[in-house]
């Protein structure tokens, strides 16, 4: 087969692909090469190994499947690193088992007012490992931006630094990963490979509430690699002080060093993000169209991504320029309108309404279970659905501290999580005070 001839079907299973999964589309594939064609096998070269594992996790479904309609016939994919392409600043990022977004760079980030600190933290961090801001805390609610920026600050370190070690995963799989170790009696070397990096990096560290063998072991994990002055970065949804059932002594540890807040972007940094993201995606976009989507998604990142990918796949398989009425009918059902911020007084009223209680009873001193659930369902909710702080929380349901509101935010997810009709209960509600915003 001709080589303009691979090139051209290469390129129809680019475009093809992009149409079957407009999630995963992005505008570097036109970047990707031929190393081989033959035989029903196709090896697609990429410029490194992160990129390499984002197709092989996200893509090779996809191009397999755009492949064979392509061609019409069975083709095997097999993504590989091209040597010829490869950066000379990437030679250290193929450290093993070691999953870096291709996408989750500082370049790639939107700096704006609600995350410039953790930003800043994270570029001086990734220039000096372990001598500044150690440990590194980023707390915020799910979606904006925490695990983009743990992903930049690994590869910013590994494109500087030459043979540095460095452990990057979520608290979920460091967890499973302790369990294994003790369910095979290899306990030492589990503690080597965490013990002995450069960079511990763990998302979502939230999740050692609760675990006392894991927060043990964390805990001795933590003091060894500080001690030695390697570099810890974690983040949470919550600060350290605010999540629930850990040990005082970790959350001490998490604030030895610099502990970075995000908050929800605003107006102006949200347009900045859909534009940015539009542009990972090959997709050109209007200010008018950006501004569009940034009024109609507010809650996080992830959802402006959602928008944007409904708009790329009608723009693809409609085969139309995207354009204001585009989107429009893109979104139209995926999100609502601008509604009403949540406030307490708004969840005051349905979960008082549902239980057919008083605000005063809420308030009050009184702690029988007909009292007790309703106040603590209102922490709950409080504490998921508004930018309450615990303290302020509180102070709405009769002056209690934050630990009391911590302790009511736990009791309310484990029984969600054990009790099926509390799970439904709470959405309900969630549902009730959503609709009374939006009325």
């Amino acid at each position: 087969m001709a080589t303009l001839e691979i090139e051209n079907i290469f390129s129809d299973i680019l475009e093809r692909s992009k149409i079957l999964d407009p999630a995963n589309a992005r505008k570097w594939f036109d970047k990707l090469t031929v190393l081989h064609f033959d035989g029903g096998s196709l090896g697609i070269g990429c410029p490194d190994e992160a990129t390499v594992r984002f197709l092989q996790d996200n893509c090779k479904n996809s191009f397999t499947r755009a492949a064979q309609q392509i061609t019409g016939h069975l083709v095997s994919i097999d993504f590989q690193v091209n040597s010829q392409q490869r950066p000379a600043s990437s030679g250290q990022r193929s450290e093993s088992g070691l999953k870096i977004h291709p996408d989750y760079t500082f370049d790639n980030f939107v700096v704006g007012p609600s995350n410039r600190l953790a930003h800043a933290s994270c570029v001086a961090v990734s220039q000096s490992l372990g001598s500044t801001y150690n440990p590194l805390f980023l707390y915020g609610n799910s979606g904006l931006g925490k695990t983009h920026l743990l992903h930049a600050v690994c590869c910013g370190a590994l494109s500087r630094s030459n043979g540095i070690v460095i452990q990057l995963l979520t608290c979920e799989e460091f967890i499973n990963k302790f369990i294994r170790a003790i369910e095979q009696g290899n306990l030492a070397g589990f503690q080597n490979q965490f013990r002995s990096v450069d960079a511990l990096v763990i998302d979502d560290i939230q999740f050692l509430r609760e675990r006392e063998r894991s927060q043990e072991e964390f805990f001795h994990t933590f003091n060894t690699l500080y001690n030695n002055g390697k570099q810890i970065i974690l983040s949470a949804d919550s600060a350290p002080a605010e999540i629930p059932s850990l040990e005082a002594r970790l959350i001490s540890r998490f604030n030895w060093g610099l502990v970075a807040r995000i908050d929800p972007p605003s107006f102006e940094t949200r347009v900045a993000i859909v534009q940015k993201k539009a542009h990972i995606r090959g997709l050109d976009i209007t200010d008018e169209i950006a501004g569009y989507i940034a009024n109609k998604v507010q809650a996080n990142i992830r959802e402006l991504e959602g928008a944007l990918t409904n708009i790329y796949a009608l723009a693809v398989i409609s085969n139309e320029q995207v354009s204001l009425e585009l989107a429009q009918r893109a979104l139209h059902g995926h999100v609502q309108s601008v509604s009403k911020q949540i406030n307490i007084s708004d969840i005051i009223e349905v979960v008082t309404k549902h239980f057919d209680v008083r605000l005063t009873d809420l308030q009050s001193k009184r702690r029988s279970q007909s009292i007790t659930e309703p106040r603590q369902i209102c922490m709950y909710l409080a504490r998921n659905l508004t930018k309450h702080s615990l303290e302020e929380i509180g102070g709405h349901l009769g002056g209690r501290d934050h630990t009391t509101v911590m302790h009511a935010c736990s009791k309310i997810e484990q029984a969600k999580t054990s009790d099926p009709k509390m799970q439904a209960l709470l959405n309900e509600l969630t549902k009730q005070v959503a609709q009374s915003c939006d009325g």
